[in-house]
């Protein structure tokens, strides 16, 4: 290879197909355009005789020791940086555009590293499109979610693939978020079980997940320059817990710093994050790539516990590190250790051992992530009104599907964007479901007038109606009349359906909230988020009653906007002055609803079934609470049962909300059937982060306990104390 002390700014394997694609010249295979190979057997590592670090008995840790004596000081830093600046901007476009790539060390045996960018599938080219990370959020189900990272982790490694960009585990702070469909709602707990499955799932199968984005990332508005003014009680409770879980219960191979500041630091400088928290506190040992830019400094980068730079060594390269250590700002230490923890990641997850993964996706049988994806779906798909047993559809003569979204299938736009190797949109779904009995009829809702009479002459009248999210840019409104860069008035579109057809279901496919103003005219609502490539066929079982709809709100839906989170205050959101004030503390999403006595439309953990279930026979101790879960209707369904918990205040500097989720568990039961359902619960469960302390503490006084169908539907209380106090 060439010198490594270069700026590493040169096209790799990934850019230089990506070129060749967009050029219509034929491009070499993977393999060919990657740098000679002296692999033994099945690895590309070498001869452990010549090569000591090649011995597959050794420890990562000891492997990446006897590497790192072997390089030298260039090649250590070439190993900090990725090389690829176009991989990025054309992953959504030619299947051999890897997001980034770290070309290697071919005299040394190191082998190249492939990255893609994968919260909703693998964006290389094409691939099975999964339904949004929201939407997964919406199942309550850790095993879906490890359903959902193994088919991401599968396909990702199936495009040739090392390391995988996801899942995203910001909590969401405010529904105007661009990135609310990216990832898993508004609460810590949801948000933690949910991506240390999806973490399981992925690195099952033989790739590296990077969890992002650590530590704070809550707005598109300003993303790149925006410092983040976090009180550390707020840090440690609502945004922290998800990076945790992912790293200690996920064991997570990398962890992805992000943009902006956090009081004052840049995010990929922040060593109190990333070297105190990450590594002291909670052992981490992979390593810590940037996202595309996020560096600033290569000295304070260094030193704050970046590992890797993305997308090309604009700090990270030679010239400029070198100069630091010559002005003994950064040691030679510091250089090993980011390359160490590169290398002992590789070493892990048995880079050097094996073949190059083959880019072979489009080729291979996909049959099992299709059906993932449509499995997925149901399992989000999230009933919100049924009023008389609108739904499930009983065979209808007529069938009016009304807007364009019946013809489409909407996803997020950005890096979680994933080009499809085929969809089912909703009419298609809704069409064949049906049967040549039941006539379905569509008009796409441009002429209200018109789209109104048609669904007047149908039985039943379905109104699609859709959102626009994405990254680089937040929300302007939360009701469905900015849906996008030509949007229609999708809300005043409903209304006029509903006075048309009083049998009227509305399918929303948003990335988050709505408002829903017409939620009291029409029969039903059913909110089916970001669906895939398989949501018209998701859909069509639900509504038609195949499966039960499975989803459970992971977000508030407020009734107006002047209710939702960070409303009216701009200093909250979207910022004064380059700065946003996190100072409603704890009291995000429906802790903010319930502790200011405010009505959403629809709360956090709601979401109907097609049957009942009754709640019973509470057991309650600080240790575990149990209830029983009975179907008591007529046919099976799915019950999501949740904990919440009211912690006391240790004192008016420590307020609490009223409620806080601390345990869920999905059962499906027969009509009659009952189970037992634990939640356990730990001291953790218990604490509250005390500042003077620096630590978690468990206050004295009475835990409330609530066990219900959703934050504002708790069938049974409880309670228990501790420190000697009594409820």
């Amino acid at each position: 290879m060439t010198s490594p002390a270069r700026w590493r700014w040169t096209a790799g394997a990934g850019a230089l197909a990506a070129v060749l694609a967009l050029l219509a010249v034929p491009a070499p295979s993977a393999r060919a355009v990657r740098p000679a190979q002296s692999a033994q057997a099945a690895g590309r590592c070498g001869d452990p005789v010549q090569r000591p670090w090649c011995d597959t008995s050794l420890t990562a840790d000891r492997r990446a020791g006897l590497l790192l004596a072997a390089l030298s000081v260039d090649e250590r830093i070439a190993l900090l940086a990725t090389d690829d600046p176009l991989g990025g901007p054309l992953g959504g476009f030619t299947e051999n555009a890897h997001a980034d790539t770290n070309a290697g060390i071919d005299r040394l045996g190191v082998p190249p590293l492939y990255m893609a960018d994968g919260p909703a599938g693998v964006r290389q080219g094409r691939a099975t499109q999964l339904p949004a990370p929201i939407s997964l959020a919406a199942g309550f189900d850790q095993a879906i979610a490890q359903r959902y990272g193994a088919t991401v982790g599968w396909e990702a490694r199936h495009r040739g693939n090392d390391v995988i960009f996801g899942p995203t585990v910001d909590v969401l702070r405010t529904p105007w978020n661009g990135r609310t469909f990216e990832a898993f709602g508004e609460d810590p707990f949801l948000s933690s079980a949910t991506g240390a499955a999806w973490v399981r799932g992925a690195q099952s199968q033989g790739v590296a997940a990077s969890v992002k984005h650590l530590a704070v990332y809550t707005q598109e508005t300003n993303r790149l320059r925006l410092n983040m003014k976090v009180a550390p009680r707020t840090l440690r409770e609502i945004y922290l817990p998800p990076f945790e879980a992912a790293v200690k219960d996920g064991r997570a191979g990398t962890v992805m710093c992000g943009f902006g500041q956090l009081n004052g630091r840049w995010s990929c400088e922040d060593g109190g994050v990333l070297n105190k928290i990450l590594r002291d506190e909670w052992g981490f040992t992979g390593f810590v790539p940037s996202d595309h830019t996020a560096a600033h400094d290569a000295a304070s980068a260094a030193n704050g516990g970046l590992d890797l730079e993305m997308p090309i060594g604009l700090q990270f390269n030679a010239w400029r590190l070198k100069q630091a250590m010559s002005q003994q700002k950064v040691t030679q230490a510091t250089i090993d250790g980011a390359a160490r923890n590169v290398l002992r990641t590789m070493f892990a997850f048995g880079v050097f051992d094996r073949a190059a993964y083959a880019n072979d996706l489009t080729r291979i049988d996909r049959t099992a992530s299709e059906t993932a994806a449509r499995e997925i779906a149901e399992a989000g798909i999230t009933l919100l009104k049924n009023s008389g047993g609108a739904l499930p559809l009983r065979a209808p003569k007529s069938v009016a599907l009304i807007g364009k979204s019946a013809e489409e299938v909407p996803s997020g736009f950005g890096s979680a964007q994933v080009q499809p190797f085929s969809v089912v949109s909703p009419r298609q779904g809704i069409t064949r479901r049906a049967g040549a009995g039941t006539k379905v009829t569509y008009h796409d809702g441009g002429d209200r007038g018109r789209a109104a009479r048609a669904a007047g002459e149908a039985e039943v009248a379905i109104v699609f109606a859709a959102d626009g999210q994405g990254e680089f840019f937040d929300k302007s409104c939360l009701t469905l009349t900015c849906s996008g860069l030509f949007a229609r008035d999708h809300d005043a579109l409903i209304s006029e359906v509903a006075r048309a057809n009083p049998n009227t279901i509305v399918v929303l496919e948003t990335g988050g909230p709505v408002t829903a103003p017409w939620a009291d005219q029409v029969k039903g609502i059913v909110e089916a988020w970001y669906p895939g490539q398989q949501g018209g066929n998701a859909i069509a079982r639900v509504l038609f009653g195949d499966v039960d709809p499975g989803g459970r709100l992971p977000v508030s839906f407020p009734a107006r906007e002047a209710d939702a989170p960070t409303a009216a205050n701009p200093a909250q959101f979207p910022g004064q002055d380059g700065t946003v004030t996190f100072s409603e503390g704890v009291f995000v999403g429906y802790r903010h609803y319930d502790a200011r006595g405010i009505a959403p439309r629809f709360p956090f953990g709601h979401g109907l079934s097609y049957t009942s279930f009754r709640y019973s026979d509470l057991a309650v101790s600080p240790n575990a609470v149990q209830v029983t879960v009975t179907n008591t209707g007529s046919r099976a369904g799915h019950a999501v049962p949740q904990l919440y918990l009211g912690l006391p205040s240790a004192g008016v500097d420590v307020p609490q909300p009223p409620r806080q989720l601390k345990g869920f568990r999905k059962v499906t039961l027969a009509p009659g059937q009952s189970t037992r359902v634990t939640f356990p619960l730990t001291a953790r469960s218990l604490a509250y982060w005390n500042e003077s302390a620096n630590g978690w503490k468990v206050a004295p006084g009475c835990y409330r306990v609530m066990v219900g169908a959703s934050s504002r539907d708790i069938a049974l209380t409880g309670g228990f104390g501790q420190g000697g106090a009594s409820c």
